[in-house]
């Protein structure tokens, strides 16, 4: 056996049954007997319920039980956030990601790729080139330390159009997507044989990053027809090689998959307790109550996961925006709802999202847009957010506690808790209890959990030296409106030492060096009382917010520090040879990280806490430490700052010099067991300028309406039938939907000629694109009217024709503009984008052609954008969005002054930049347009990649970043818009690109791929 299954993390329960034993007693307030007794028989109930480990006989390398996941026969508490890749397509990003995740104590990422939609563009073409590529991805993540629970697809719903299914198969496939149809699985069999041969090799069995498999298909239910799909998929993974455990995530509490046809190995339930509505963001739902209750009466043998827990929430066109969305899941909520499913005995939880990223191009599904920041802990420009430290003290916890992976749950406030006392009617009180250690968790909130109210309370719980008063000594627990707290006894920490009880929180617990670490918190209006055993010879704190008293007994000595309101900063509470116990305020705490120390020997997972390395240091100050090494007596961390901070590093002792970023950091001292330095950031925001965006050129991209323009290259639209559901309402049996002719995203254009009467003087059209959608329509060279929506697919409409625009004998033309902005995602992944409806008031049409991007969905010239990229406008077939496209003979023309006709048009702009950002500086960056209320539409093209769509006259997006890698930060760069009036009046567009936040440091060089422009076939 590897040497780190023996590690002394891995000891750490052995040790908390002799600290149990040597713990002394302390006054008691029931007899001692009785609380054995009720212990006892909660140690018999918790050894009746424990499940024997369980694999699917495939591996024994990752193993189960009713309490966690096993990797390597070690326990793990699986805290993974969501993370798509292919909502930030710059690869040498996917490293800077995880690595915050990572710093955050998170150990696993879920999600990950992005399906068919990107990677399957057309029957038989399979394409994982580029920012599409699957190695990448698990390359970065064994960097960074973190497993990944992949859901590649078919389907991953994930506000994707069509939710993730090749949107080629939406059009194709006869049966009925997402079941056992069999050309539905001739359309995925290749796509999901591709997937495993990736997987395979990257399992954690084979010392890859991959835990776990979701069962690619995202919140069903299960019924005879999809239990056969999901035991096809299943198959498809098992005899491919897929070895590790099959997990899948139910919507709701419908018990799907757990058993029967279609069952999948671990279970999970996805819940969003604060929906998806952030228009009044201080207004909560209460907390779900039964989460315990439902766990053992659906799989009780089978670890608690939450697949999709609410990291924050989609926002729909026509929102309230992003920042309401933060406020709404911020770190209150955090505090108050992630402790509660913890109280619920969850042990694999992941977050959605722990990083959104963008819906560029054409990859999101009608109900939002362009952000899919969803108000995350990392923001869409990769900033870390408040709710971000949150996190991070809740990670550093989960990671420093061993002995809370393995719980039993004894009771709450609703049920029986032997021996437990719960003094104050307004708190509610679950008690968890490691069965082997005894160590207690009692996690306490508000009985109303939205409640704005300062309470207090205290507990008279079962402990080691008998059932103790909590606290002693300081009166009164505070929880101060919507928080959550964690009381701990007999806790174990580091080599030797254990916490009695502590209504401080925990931040970190473990060893450094020779060193037994405690570092705990509290807010800086509430007191605090933590009781331990101290050992070495030391010193404790000389401050007057802070008091102490020893208790002896025939056990030993055990030490009580009183923490008074008002503390602010870090505090040495006792410093000894043996032992550092720190104490601070949330927002110090928050300051520190606990990068890992990769192991020297380790052969597998050298970068994976508890896995390969149990060795860490904690570091105060800079923004973000992203790792850490140590070389003889030279601490060497890497990392990013947002300001000039003052370090301070609790490492080994043998450690007397610290690099940051390769450099030396100059003056460090040591004091208290602490060494101090400072860390100068040289580039300032101030110091960083961008270029204002001006020497625009313009030039007319609708042709299409002009009574010249030919359409004769254009594809004819004849079907007669389609399996686009529903199919046509009413017309010729013409079939206008534009995925039957192979433009399945974005723009397309429709025209429809009929021979004049003098009769004609209208036409009824239904145009479908999708929530939010627009469409216009124009006769011969005039305009009519557009239409939009702000909550309906589609809209049905009489265009009544402007007098004199019908030519009689002649050839006559309705061109129709429609955006289209995505398929569903459910429950009908084969919308009818298009025209579902046409019919002229008198006479027929004689034909109807049909236009969308550059070759379809099988010809489409830009391979490294890829399918999404591009729609139907005439500058976009033409390629005028790239780099290097000649704009020298165009009209010059400000954007701001909108479209020369002043009415109702499609127009290109388009302007080139220069940016000489300093290296290893992360500029955060974002193009900004007007904040106005104006019927005009936008797609903000930046060095070719569509990373904006902007609805001015619904909004709520104005502000759209764009990261490095998109950007050239040492070159020039092409930024076009392309800009579509909807009406017949002036619309005046401002853009500018803004810098968000200046960070030094970053994740490393950053690659960019943005082909140039090269002639392409007549379009």
């Amino acid at each position: 056996m590897l040497w780190h299954r023996y590690s002394p993390w891995a000891l750490t329960a052995l040790l908390s049954l002799v600290l149990v034993v040597l713990t002394p007693t302390l006054t008691q307030t029931s007899g001692a007997s009785d609380v054995a007794e009720s212990v006892h028989l909660s140690e018999d109930a918790a050894l009746a319920s424990q499940t024997p480990l369980k694999s699917d006989s495939y591996t024994d390398v990752v193993q189960w039980d009713n309490y966690t996941i096993l990797l390597d026969g070690q326990r793990m508490f699986l805290h993974a956030g969501e993370f798509h890749t292919f909502r930030l397509p710059v690869p040498d990003l996917w490293l800077d990601i995880f690595q915050k995740m990572v710093a955050a104590g998170l150990n696993g990422a879920r999600y990950v790729h992005g399906a068919r939609t990107l990677t399957n563009p057309a029957p038989g073409v399979l394409d994982f080139e580029y920012w599409r590529a699957l190695q990448p991805i698990y390359d970065a993540a064994k960097q960074a330390g973190i497993f990944i629970v992949l859901r590649p697809g078919p389907y991953i719903n994930a506000e994707t159009t069509a939710g993730g299914i090749a949107l080629w198969a939406t059009s194709l496939v006869a049966g009925e997507l997402r079941t056992n149809a069999s050309d539905y699985r001739a359309a995925w069999t290749p796509y999901v044989e591709e997937i495993t041969s990736s997987v395979v090799p990257n399992q954690v069995s084979n010392g890859g990053p991959i835990l776990c498999q979701h069962t690619s298909n995202n919140e069903y239910y299960q019924d005879a027809i999809t239990g056969e799909y999901f035991v096809e998929l299943e198959e498809a993974y098992r005899q491919a090689g897929v070895v590790i455990p099959l997990t899948y995530n139910d919507p709701g509490e419908g018990k799907n998959f757990v058993n029967g046809t279609g069952a999948v190995n671990i279970y999970g339930l996805d819940s969003y307790p604060q929906g998806f509505d952030c228009s009044d963001p201080e207004v909560w739902s209460p907390v779900v109550t039964n989460y315990h209750y439902y766990h053992e009466t659906t799989n009780p043998g089978e670890p608690w996961y939450m697949p999709e827990f609410q990291g924050g929430s989609f926002d729909p066109w026509g929102g309230t925006g992003y920042n309401n969305c933060e406020i709404l899941t911020g770190p209150d909520f955090q505090d108050v709802f992630y402790k509660h499913n913890w109280a619920s005995n969850v042990k694999l939880i992941s977050y959605y999202m722990l990083y959104g990223g963008t819906n560029w191009g054409g990859l999101a599904e009608p109900g939002v847009y362009t952000s899919y920041d969803y108000g995350s802990s990392i923001r869409e420009n990769r900033a870390l957010s408040d709710k971000y430290d949150e996190l991070k003290r809740q990670g550093i916890f989960l990671r420093s506690s061993p002995e809370f992976y393995k719980t039993d749950w004894v009771g709450d406030t609703s049920s029986t808790m032997p021996g437990v006392t719960v003094n104050g009617s307004e708190v509610y009180v679950t008690w968890l209890r490691n069965p082997d250690s005894g160590a207690g968790f009692y996690i306490v909130r508000q009985a109303n959990s939205s409640s704005l109210a300062n309470v207090t309370f205290t507990l008279s719980v079962p402990t080691s030296a008998g059932t103790l008063l909590i606290p002693q000594i300081s009166g009164a627990i505070a929880i101060n409106g919507r928080e959550s707290k964690i009381i701990l006894t007999d806790y174990s920490f580091g080599a030797q030492s254990s916490v009695l009880y502590s209504t401080a929180s925990v931040f970190f617990a473990g060893t450094i060096g020779s060193r037994d670490v405690l570092f705990l918190y509290n807010d800086i209006d509430e007191s605090s009382e933590v009781a331990l055993s101290l050992t070495g010879t030391g010193a404790r704190a000389q401050s007057s917010s802070v008091t102490y008293t020893n208790t002896t007994s025939a056990n030993g000595q055990v030490s009580t520090f009183t923490l008074l309101p008002g503390i602010e900063g870090l505090v040495t509470l006792w410093e000894s040879d043996t032992q550092l116990i720190l104490y601070s305020d949330p927002g110090t705490a928050a300051t520190f990280w606990a990068p890992i120390i990769p192991s020297t020997t380790a052969t597998e997972f050298a970068n994976y806490w508890q896995f390969g390395s149990n060795t860490t240091v904690l570091v105060g100050g800079p923004y973000l430490v992203r790792n850490a090494t140590i070389s003889g007596s030279t601490l060497a961390l890497r990392g990013d700052l947002n300001r000039s901070a003052t370090l301070t590093v609790i490492a080994p002792h043998d450690v007397t010099s610290v690099t940051w970023n390769g450099e030396p950091v100059e003056a460090i001292t040591a004091s208290g067991g602490v060494l101090h330095g400072s860390l100068q950031m040289s580039v300032t925001a101030s110091s960083i300028t961008v270029p204002a965006l001006m020497g625009w050129r313009y030039a007319d991209s609708l042709p299409e309406v002009l009574s010249n323009f030919s359409d004769a290259e254009w594809t004819l639209a004849d079907h007669n039938t389609t399996n686009i559901s529903p199919g046509m309402l009413y017309g010729d049996g013409r079939v206008l939907f534009g995925c039957d002719y192979g433009f399945c995203e974005n723009i397309v254009l429709w025209r429809g000629h009929f021979v004049g009467t003098g009769s004609e003087t209208s036409v009824n059209l239904t145009i479908n694109g999708g929530t939010a959608f627009a469409g216009s329509v124009w006769i011969n060279d005039y305009f009519i009217e557009s239409t939009w929506s702000v909550y309906d697919e589609q809209t049905t409409t009489v265009y009544t024709f402007p007098e004199g625009s019908v030519r009689v004998g002649e050839d006559n033309v309705i061109t129709v503009i429609q955006d289209g902005m995505g398929n569903d995602e459910s429950p009908n992944e084969k919308s009818p984008r298009g025209i579902p409806g046409f019919q002229l008031n008198s006479g027929n049409f004689t034909e109807w052609r049909v236009q969308g991007k550059l070759g379809g969905y099988t010809a489409y010239p830009d391979r490294v954008r890829g399918v999404l990229n591009e729609g139907g406008l005439y500058g976009e077939r033409e390629g005028w969005q790239l780099p290097g496209f000649d704009t020298s003979n165009w009209e010059e023309r400000d954007l701001s002054e909108g479209l020369p006709s002043g009415g109702a048009g499609v127009g290109f702009f388009v302007t080139t930049f220069n940016l000489s950002i300093p290296q290893e500086t992360d500029v955060l960056m974002s193009f900004q347009f007007d904040t106005t209320n104006q019927t005009y539409r936008a797609l903000l093209f930046v060095n070719g990649w569509n990373y904006g769509k902007r609805v001015a006259n619904i909004g709520p997006q104005t502000r759209f970043p764009v990261p490095q890698g998109i950007l050239n930060y040492q070159g020039t760069n092409t930024v076009a818009v392309a800009l579509w009036a909807l009406e017949h009046e002036v619309v005046s567009p401002s853009l500018e690109l803004v810098v968000d936040t200046v960070i030094e440091g970053g994740v490393g060089p950053i690659a960019v791929n943005n082909p140039v422009w090269t002639p392409r076939a007549e379009s």
